[in-house]
């Protein structure tokens, strides 16, 4: 990968995997600035004295419509070509009035809605306008968050209707945008990445059931993650993979 400085993208940056994935980038020599977007605002994790205001830009995000997040891209045009990394790590396993389904009678269409916005939808979207931006001579690794239980081939469980096959729309749309990324934008590796269980809110519900070894830190997660991006190929292909940098099943 190239040594030039260059800036990095974080979309979704104020949950626990996103404020983990600026930190980690800050601590980059090869990244000049790291630019964050989220709905909320800066996160105190993210305010110490020793982050410098001219190397994390914190963008605010009215709602993740596509007007919106149009105008949050047209703001980053400054950095066409000059982007070196980008992650997009929107998530949505439950709220407060959705939960994962366990048998087919739990299946709400309203439900099935909003969770497929957050992890198909958003994300898509973001790659949609981003096209443009990140195209150009840069090496340029995209990571989006996805989950094994995205995987068709791995579904032994059945359950987790609404989350399962949300996560298998948005393998799907990574494949389609790497092929056209591939026409379009040569320097892009797109790469589909499974964190494992890594102890924020989305897995909070679920951690009793997780052996202690299987339950990650945020941290750790980016710093395999930074791993992965650094040694990626850019070979024009969508990978699928997990935190350990094992190839997952379609």
């Amino acid at each position: 990968m190239s040594n030039e400085t260059k800036n990095a993208l974080v979309f979704g940056a104020s949950g626990g995997l996103g404020q983990a994935v600026v930190a980690k980038f800050l601590t980059d020599p090869n990244i000049d600035r790291v630019i964050a977007v989220s709905r909320n605002p800066q996160t105190e994790d993210l305010s110490a004295p020793w982050i410098s205001n001219t190397r994390l830009i914190w963008i605010q995000v009215e709602d993740y419509s596509e007007d919106a997040m149009r105008e949050v891209v047209t703001g980053l045009e400054k950095y066409q070509g000059c982007v070196s990394r980008v992650c997009i790590c929107h998530g949505q396993l439950h709220t407060d009035h959705i939960w994962p389904e366990k048998r087919l009678e739990d299946i709400d269409g309203g439900a099935m809605h909003d969770i497929f916005h957050v992890n198909a939808i958003v994300p898509s979207i973001w790659l949609k306008l981003l096209h443009k931006i990140i195209a150009g001579d840069t090496p340029c690794p995209v990571a989006v968050f996805s989950a094994r239980v995205g995987s068709t081939g791995d579904n032994r469980l059945g359950g987790w209707y609404a989350y399962r096959a949300s996560k298998a729309a948005l393998n799907s749309m990574l494949k389609s945008f790497a092929v056209e990324y591939a026409r379009r934008a040569k320097n892009v590796k797109l790469i589909a990445f499974h964190p494992g269980t890594t102890d924020t809110e989305l897995s909070k519900p679920f951690q009793a059931s997780v052996p202690k070894e299987h339950l990650f830190a945020p941290a750790f997660v980016v710093e395999r993650l930074a791993v992965i991006m650094e040694e990626a190929e850019i070979d024009g292909q969508l990978s699928f993979v997990d935190w350990d940098g094992k190839t997952i099943v379609w």
